[in-house]
């Protein structure tokens, strides 16, 4: 398959040299990376340092001499998909209104593949009516914002206006780049990371769950075009972009907010690591050490997925998940069935590759039809997989 081409147009911000790291990083993704700049970026950040990467010319004056073609509109046709970074507010104002005079905005008009935004200005500018005005204006034209971060400014003002992160910003890409929507007008709830229990102020119950599984299933639920929710227990990891996060500690924060959502969702994955017990009495300070021994009374936590098993609508799709260090098959079978799963995505501990923290996954898809053993894949693999295979049950089950 050919290369998909990233047109990146690069703008007269302080940011700009965080464009050159981001080129680096699609290129090593795979992807064919032409870079357009106005006449005032090239004050940041020499052509050189992006063509020495690309082994593309830098385009920046329109009427360069020596064009076989028209050469904005040939960079808007091999366009798959087109992102500013950074986007100034001044370049924001000028592809809003569809101003075209420079080769940056031309070739921006000219295109009509998906388009992504990347604010970095003063936080002031960024807040200016006039600029939100602007970037409602871009969205009502179908662009993609992904907002800046707040932070300390260049200017040493502190406010929103930093470049977003970069990975967020692939995470755009990627997802503008995905055409297969087979999720789109589906509502999606996805539970992921442990809970923590507490037993003190400075104590709590957990597991080792990184979030990483649950994460991967909103991000492509995402891509696939689903509105998604994702409930996050304490995890070190960034949010997937475009989803509505809720960030929870315990059991039983995450039972409340699950019963608050879940009526409106058509597919709900269970992927969070629940404790099973919590502590029945927190203490108010903290249990100093003075006993060799320490008794803790622990009270079972809410079955949040059986909740969901015995209160799903007839038209929603209930994926469990579960991790078993033996008899794999069999446990994961019985808890299918008894929590009233649709699916039931396990996975075994021990096995090289399945554990926790992994950034691949083996899991064994179970129904009540059947089982079906995935290989080892990447985790945004597996959730792609667990998707498309609720997608299709949700099929079966309307017809």
């Amino acid at each position: 398959m050919a290369k998909q081409t990233v047109v990146l147009g690069v703008s007269s911000s302080v940011a700009a040299f965080k464009s050159v790291q981001l080129t680096s990083d699609l290129i090593k993704l795979g992807y064919d990376v032409e870079v357009i700049m106005t006449k005032n970026a090239t004050a940041f950040i020499a052509p050189l340092s992006f063509e020495a990467l690309t082994n593309h010319n830098v385009s920046v004056d329109t009427f360069a001499p020596a064009m076989r073609e028209v050469h904005h509109i040939a960079l808007a046709r091999k366009a798959d998909v087109f992102v500013l970074v950074p986007a100034t507010a001044n370049l924001i104002a000028k592809v809003a209104h569809g101003l075209a005079d420079d080769m940056l905005t031309t070739t921006f008009l000219a295109a009509d593949c998906p388009k992504i935004i990347c604010p970095a200005m003063n936080t002031h500018m960024y807040e200016n009516p006039i600029t939100q005005k602007n970037l409602e204006i871009c969205r009502s034209y179908g662009m993609k914002l992904v907002e800046p971060n707040e932070g300390r400014l260049a200017c040493g003002d502190v406010g929103k206006g930093k470049l977003a992160d970069l990975n967020q910003i692939i995470e755009a890409i990627e997802d503008a780049l995905y055409s297969d929507h087979y999720l789109k007008g589906k509502k999606v709830l996805i539970t992921a990371g442990p809970t923590e229990e507490a037993i003190d102020p400075v104590r709590f119950i957990t597991n080792h769950s990184s979030g990483k599984m649950g994460y991967a299933l909103a991000k492509m639920a995402k891509r696939a075009g689903a509105e998604v929710t994702l409930i996050s227990g304490p995890v070190s990891l960034t949010p997937p972009f475009d989803v509505h996060k809720i960030f929870i500690h315990s059991a039983k924060e995450l039972l409340k907010e699950v019963q608050t959502c879940y009526q409106d969702q058509d597919m709900i994955l269970m992927a969070a690591a629940v404790a099973d017990y919590a502590s029945v009495k927190i203490a108010d300070q903290k249990i100093k050490k003075r006993d060799q021994k320490m008794q803790l009374e622990l009270i079972k936590n809410p079955d949040i997925l059986a909740w969901l098993g015995e209160h799903k609508e007839n038209h929603q799709i209930l994926c469990g998940f579960a991790m078993e260090t033996e008899h794999l098959l069999e446990n994961a079978a019985a808890k299918c069935e008894k929590k009233h799963c649709d699916m039931l995505a396990a996975n075994h501990l021990l096995t090289p590759g399945a554990g926790f923290q992994s950034d691949t996954n083996i899991m064994t898809l179970i129904t009540p039809e059947g089982y079906e053993e995935l290989p080892l894949m990447s985790k945004d693999a597996v959730a792609e997989e667990i998707l498309k295979r609720l997608y299709r049950i949700s099929q079966k089950s309307t017809r």
